[in-house]
């Protein structure tokens, strides 16, 4: 679209992702009004340190916020329905919300499964952090259900606080499936010199939650798509996501989408893909909002990838996402190391690393461009 004065924009989700195509729209000369909803309970902030530094009591929530977006009016609540004829959102409390253009960054909602025991939590906004910061003190017996990145870190952070950390999956090894065997007992490695004990292999017991004093739930995510799918907007990944182009377009006219609930093509890998990474939740928004503004050459096209700590530990992966054929160890000494992933034709389709930076820089490069990974 062609940005004018008179633009009003409605982005919906305070997330990453909302907050990006907020910034990315004004960087790229958006002068109309723009609107984001959240429903949250304080402004757009960072989320990676609440299973990390904040997590750990080491960081207060005044060092959380994102930097401030001019002339953006945050809005406290829910969006009921996206009307794509009349370009109107409708809250849950009524209020209406008329569009010239609109982005959904509605992102996902932890998954929950049933668990009887009186303190269950999960980790996704500043309240579940504190809330299980709260309760978790030296001594407390915890049982961390989910070997993802999100239950490792949560897991490293509480072991550091003194806790008595028990860690319970269904894969053999953490991330195994995903990162191969040797990342996953590196990755095991960091959390059992911690003091965390592994039970893996299977799934959480009634008798694991009534041992424990705090279950935490890392069961994953799954992304919040209601209001488009209400909305007509066509869906990918068998309905669990919200399709787009590269350009964040979905089939609604002047709807974009960005972040966890969106599939979008991508023009280097050739295919659609959903991310889970904060900054390709950024990046993505990012796109979406200067697509508003006016920039008809935004999109997105960037290697997807994350960082993630766990205990002391930086871990930088960069991949496609949809699976490798082999995976290559290189141990380089003192503890740096780096797994190069590669697809059925040989071409470079992922690097995991540790301390090994460089090899993460050229790593993106070479799977961008379907080059094979360095020889041995």
């Amino acid at each position: 679209m062609t940005a004018t004065a008179t633009d009003r924009i409605v982005i919906v989700g305070g997330g990453p992702a909302g907050h990006a195509a907020a910034r990315g729209y004004r960087e790229a000369g958006g002068g109309g009004s723009v609107q984001l909803v959240t429903d949250d309970d304080r402004p757009p902030y960072n989320r990676p340190p609440l299973t990390k530094e904040f997590l750990r009591g080491e960081q207060g929530e005044d060092a959380l916020p994102l930097d401030e977006v001019p002339g953006v009016e945050v809005l406290y609540g829910t969006a009921a329905s996206l009307d794509p004829e009349t370009r109107v959102v409708t809250l849950e409390d009524g209020r209406r919300l008329r569009y010239t253009g609109c982005v959904l960054a509605t992102g996902a909602e932890p998954v929950r499964i049933e668990v009887e025991h009186d303190h269950v939590h999960v980790v996704r906004t500043v309240r579940h952090s504190l809330a299980l910061r709260e309760t978790v003190e030296p001594g407390t017996r915890v049982v961390v259900v989910g070997t993802g990145f999100i239950g490792c870190e949560a897991a490293a952070s509480l072991a550091m606080r003194g806790a008595r950390v028990t860690v319970i999956g269904q894969d053999a090894i953490p991330q195994g499936d995903r990162l191969g065997e040797e990342a996953g007992q590196r990755l095991a490695g960091f959390l059992t010199e911690l003091g965390c004990i592994l039970e893996l292999g299977r799934e959480l017991e009634p008798a694991d939650a009534a041992s424990a004093d705090v279950v935490l739930l890392a069961t994953g995510a799954a992304p919040r798509v209601e209001l488009a799918r209400e909305a007509g907007l066509r869906m990918g990944e068998g309905g669990r996501a919200i399709a787009a182009d590269a350009a964040l377009r979905t089939t609604a006219d002047n709807v974009y989408a960005a972040g966890d609930a969106c599939v979008a093509q991508h023009p280097v890998a050739r295919r659609p893909l959903r991310v889970e990474h904060w900054g390709d939740a950024l990046t993505q928004g990012e796109v979406a909002g200067r697509r508003l503004a006016g920039d008809t050459e935004a999109v997105w096209d960037s290697v997807p990838g994350f960082w993630s700590t766990v205990g002391e530990h930086t871990l930088k992966y960069a991949a496609w996402g949809d699976g490798f054929d082999s995976a290559r160890f290189a141990d380089h000494g003192d503890g740096a190391w780096a797994v190069w992933y590669a697809g059925e034709d040989g071409a470079c389709v992922g690097v995991l690393t540790h301390e090994r930076d460089d090899d993460y820089d050229r790593g993106q490069e070479l799977i961008a461009a379907g080059s094979p990974p360095p020889p041995a």
